[in-house]
């Protein structure tokens, strides 16, 4: 026969009150009526079905920031050597672009080029900026064309922000958040790392700030704690082990539902609404233990001295990339060392050892583009 849980638990003469968690339950209603953020749509982390997962694509444009963050990832990839360089991090056909996960891209003097470039070049993807949106103007923002804006703000005053950014531009911010949140063309979104021990009281208040402005959507993420950030971090107040809890995230993010539509990380959502109320009220480490790790391909290109391009792909049989040359139509010579195929006056070598030459293309950004076709 089987019981359920409140029947075994009477059987067992335990008082069914004692076992029920009723913040556990409300934890776990909050999160069966989310859904994931508007930018995680088209990421493979959404499908636990995938083992490997892998972004949608960036473009890079720096990875230079004027912010100076005590959470930064891009600080530590920067300081490690592991910052990618500018350019194209994807494939052919993409649904959707993120300018940029690295650096500030609004510092980039081709920020305009690129987004014009990445429109003209897939005019089928979603295409969205993040930024800290300090450089953000109304000149400016009229000459960029992008589906979806996130713009990061961590601190409700212009001291709080100060306290994590390290510069004075609270009010820049909140400019850009009042110039996107005006121009109902884009989906707008605030983006906001929860910091327990030197964010908590701030969090419902950028999302009612951040309402007010008319932004659309506030995505509210984990802290990931990169070991070169922790003695910044430390000083500044973090309460490390709620930093981790999953419970205290979901609390946050029910504070903020109140004034705007809150949305978690889609990796970390479709996981967490796979747990039972109880499981979901105790489990901890967000980054480390739940969600999935979240790859993105890199495309590393450097010019040669004959004003061609080199890249390094350690990913793309032979035989992959001539059935997608024969499907699209390109002639081709293949030999058992590689294939070579022209497209416009520009010539590609692809070498069985991952090797690929680019000749006669206008420029580096031409260049990423075939790259990135090769990729697909």
């Amino acid at each position: 026969m089987k019981y359920t849980w409140e029947e075994f638990a009477r059987k067992m003469g335990i008082e069914v009150g004692r076992l029920e968690n009723r913040e556990a339950k409300e934890l776990k209603r909050f999160v069966d009526e989310l859904t994931a953020p508007t930018h995680c749509r088209f990421c493979q982390g959404l499908d636990l079905g995938i083992e490997n997962p892998v972004h949608h694509p960036s473009y890079e444009l720096t990875p230079a920031c004027n912010h100076d963050c005590i959470f930064c990832y891009s600080n530590v990839a920067v300081k490690l050597g592991k910052a990618p360089k500018p350019g194209y991090y994807g494939w052919e056909n993409p649904k959707a672009i993120t300018v940029s996960q690295y650096g500030e891209p609004l510092i980039s003097p081709r920020i305009v080029e690129v987004n014009k470039m990445l429109r003209e070049r897939f005019p089928e993807a979603r295409l969205d900026l993040q930024t800290n949106g300090s450089l953000l103007t109304e000149e400016l923002w009229e000459k960029l064309d992008f589906d979806l804006v996130m713009i990061s703000l961590d601190a409700s005053t212009r001291e709080g922000h100060f306290k994590i950014t390290g510069r004075d531009t609270f009010e820049n911010v909140v400019n850009a958040l009042r110039i996107v949140g005006q121009d109902k063309r884009v989906r707008s979104v605030v983006r906001t790392i929860f910091m327990p021990g030197i964010n908590d009281d701030d969090i419902p208040k950028i999302a009612e700030l951040a309402a007010s402005l008319g932004i659309d959507e506030m995505m509210l993420q984990p802290l990931t704690i990169h070991r070169l950030n922790e003695e910044r971090l430390r000083k500044a107040g973090l309460d490390f082990d709620r930093a981790e809890s999953v419970r205290e995230l979901l609390k946050a993010a029910m504070e903020a539902k109140k004034y705007i539509d809150v949305r978690i990380r889609g990796c970390l959502l479709v996981q967490l609404k796979k747990m039972d109320a109880l499981t979901l009220y105790n489990v901890y480490k967000v980054s480390r233990d739940v969600a999935p790790l979240v790859k993105r391909r890199k495309l590393d290109i450097e010019e040669t001295c004959d004003g061609g391009f080199r890249s390094f792909l350690e990913d793309v049989p032979l035989d992959r990339l001539e059935s997608s040359l024969k499907r699209r139509g390109i002639a081709y010579v293949r030999t058992e060392a590689f294939i070579r195929f022209s497209r416009g006056g520009v010539e590609v070598t692809v070498f069985k050892n991952g090797k690929v030459l680019i000749k006669g293309v206008s420029g580096r950004t031409e260049a990423e583009e075939i790259l990135g076709e090769i990729t697909g």
